[in-house]
């Protein structure tokens, strides 16, 4: 780090020594059970290592004392992580008698965050981002730089390998830490420079006046970017539609305190018809939702319908407007900080402060109120925008009284096409999204009756991305869909009705089964989030070749498999007779092929899909299938080398 950078003012009064360290016992499950404690131990779980770092600068930055963090991919997969901070307290801990950079690292459940002294409100929890990273990494070194000094010590699998040992004077402030993951733990060995580019251009916008650099030193051609956003969430909101149509261009921004809760909101609507809200809790993405957005979204309603009805903007034949309404091509991020946020829901990224609906309800009906009484241009569109969502809304109705759940005896409500499964209970139920009649067949033939249905689904269904909600639901696929899933739809939506606890998507292996997939799923992510956060939906993965010698056989999903299968097979004999069927569409297996290739729980491959970050998926999806030309061909332009098999 720089060391004559500017850093934010700080309390003078505050300190931060070992007695600010709180001691809550027990670190032996992380090495045995890392799922508990990141996720996975893939993809998602190595990222999350870095995350768990980066939080505690973040921290340090909502403290006031940090304004630069660098995060660095070295040669080998090692992560360097460096901010200006106070640099974590290295001064003896009165209970452990040993170094409080001993304790934070070794100990679970031991950090700041737990005296609120030292941190009003952080991100980090639990005190476990630390110590866990400790114990995951094959080796960790930490340089603290604080009282004049610099102080390292090294770790090895969570274990102290050198004492505490201070190494030169510095001015300076600080904590660098570099470690490299235990790759007997994790599946995955290399980082993906887009995940963590979108981590840190998240953190950037949430903290607005914080420096964030990405560096990957892995090639000869070193990649940086610098993530700065002065303007905050505006910026956020910003970024979020440039994509999309703005229906006015100033952008809606506030921000404040109410009851000691510290608010910031930004939305701005655009020509779609798909709503994305964002919503934070101390820069912890709260995908569930919670309190917080439901005071939002009440105080966007209340007000929209009392500013229309006041300024006599709604006829007398229009109806109130609904909060779908009125949520209509909005794009909105609200970040709240609460001292101690209480976190419920299946990825416990709800939150459940009861308290805090009605304080951002009051702060955001303020706020609105007096943008929109200031600014009756945008405030006339943006209402002329939800009247036409109101309209549309109305004539839906109808089409989404054939999608409402029937109760469990009404069994033959359920689409005529459906072939179900016996089974009631809906764990242990998968439903089959099958493209075309000819693999439907096949997959009904294939199947397990016992616990799994097929839907065969008759070409491609509607792009939920450019259309009003009344034209989804006129689409006999979409209504087969809910009907079928038998969860409800919209405000009827509950997801304890749910037929089926796994949905799988099985298209072909070509471009128009990747399509006809690409549609299912933004039809998913539009309309039930709630299915891919909770884990429901799943794409099949089926092969694309059969290599076969004698009786011998292999189902091979590329080309290298495909030649090591072969190798395998014959032993590396040049002469033997291999016979090599190239699957291009599901029709072509037939149903014992089918069953062991795709749908035997035994055999099979599923990917399961997940929300690992909402704004990042909303872009993709708007860019893929939204109406702007341009940003579509430079997306696939600068992915076209990613891609290892097409079909022309």
């Amino acid at each position: 780090m720089s060391e004559n950078s500017t850093k934010p003012p700080q309390d003078p009064k505050a300190t931060y020594t070992s007695s600010n360290i709180t001691v809550l016992k027990g670190l032996d499950a992380v090495r045995k059970r890392p799922a508990m404690y990141i996720g996975d131990v893939s993809k998602r779980g190595l990222h999350h290592l870095v995350y768990e770092i980066v939080d505690n600068s973040i921290d340090e930055a909502l403290a006031g004392y940090c304004n630069k963090i660098k995060v660095t991919i070295e040669k080998d997969n090692i992560i360097t992580v460096e901010d200006n901070g106070r640099g974590i307290p290295v001064d003896m801990h009165k209970d452990e008698k040993r170094p409080a950079l001993e304790v934070v690292m070794t100990v679970l459940h031991a950090g700041g965050k737990f005296d609120k002294g030292t941190y009003k409100v952080s991100g980090g929890l639990h005190g476990v981002g630390l110590s866990v990273v400790n114990a995951l990494s094959e080796w960790l070194e930490v340089e603290v730089s604080r009282d004049g000094y610099v102080h390292q010590q090294r770790y090895e699998r969570g274990h102290i390998m050198t004492p505490l040992k201070k190494l030169r004077e510095t001015p300076t402030t600080g904590t660098t830490i570099s470690y490299r993951a235990d790759f007997e733990i994790f599946k995955v060995q290399e980082y993906e420079w887009e995940i963590l580019a979108e981590r840190m251009r998240e953190s950037a916008f949430l903290n607005k006046g914080v420096t964030i650099e990405l560096v990957d030193e892995r090639t000869d051609e070193i990649q940086a970017e610098t993530f700065l956003y002065e303007g905050g969430l505006l910026e956020f909101v910003k970024y979020l539609n440039d994509t999309k149509q703005p229906l006015h261009e100033k952008i809606v921004a506030f921000e404040g305190e109410k009851e000691g809760v510290p608010i910031e909101i930004a939305l701005q609507y655009n020509s779609g018809y798909q709503e994305n809200i964002l919503t934070y809790v101390n820069s912890i993405n709260t995908i569930e939702g919670g309190s917080h957005l439901s005071g939002f979204r009440t105080a966007l309603t209340r007000t929209l319908n009392t500013y229309a009805a006041k300024n006599g903007l709604l006829k007398k034949n229009d109806v109130t407007l609904s909060g779908d309404d009125v949520r209509e091509g909005l794009t909105a991020v609200l970040s709240v900080k609460v001292a101690e946020p209480q976190f419920e829901g299946q990825t416990k990224t709800k939150l459940g402060n009861s308290e805090i609906k009605g304080v951002v309800d009051s702060f955001v009906s303020d706020g609105l109120n007096e943008f929109l009484e200031q600014n009756p241009t945008v405030g006339k569109r943006i209402v002329e925008k939800c009247t036409l969502s109101a309209q549309a809304r109305e004539a839906a109705r109808k089409a989404r009284e054939l999608t409402r759940r029937k109760s469990a005896l009404e069994s033959l409500n359920l689409p005529g096409k459906l072939s179900d499964c016996s089974a009631k209970d809906p764990s242990i139920c998968e439903l089959y999204l099958v493209e075309g009649d000819s693999a439907g067949g096949s997959a009904k033939q294939g199947r397990d009756r016992r616990y799994q249905a097929i839907l065969p689904l008759r070409g491609k269904i509607i792009n939920t991305e450019k259309a009003r909600i009344d034209k989804v639901l006129n689409n006999n696929e979409i209504r087969t869909i809910i009907t079928a899933l038998g969860a409800g739809f919209k405000e009827d939506f509950d997801l304890t009705r749910l037929r089926y606890h796994k949905v799988i998507i099985m298209t072909d292996a070509d471009v128009d089964g990747a399509h006809i997939r690409t549609l299912l799923l933004t039809f998913f992510f539009r309309y039930f989030p709630e299915l891919i956060i909770n884990g429901h939906i799943y794409i099949g993965m089926p092969p694309l070749y059969r290599v076969k010698v004698g009786k011998q056989e292999r189902y091979v999903y590329d080309e290298l498999e495909r030649e090591a299968a072969i190798k395998q097979l014959t032993n590396g004999n040049s002469d033997t007779k291999v016979s090599i069927q190239r699957y291009k569409g599901l029709g072509e297996m037939n149903p014992e092929q089918l069953w062991k290739t795709t749908m035997d729980p035994e055999t099979r491959t599923l990917m399961q899909v997940n929300l690992e970050d909402a704004a990042s998926s909303d872009r993709i999806f708007t860019i893929l299938m939204g109406d702007d030309v341009e940003p579509r061909r430079d997306f696939i332009t600068s992915h076209a080398r990613y891609v290892e098999n097409l079909d022309i």
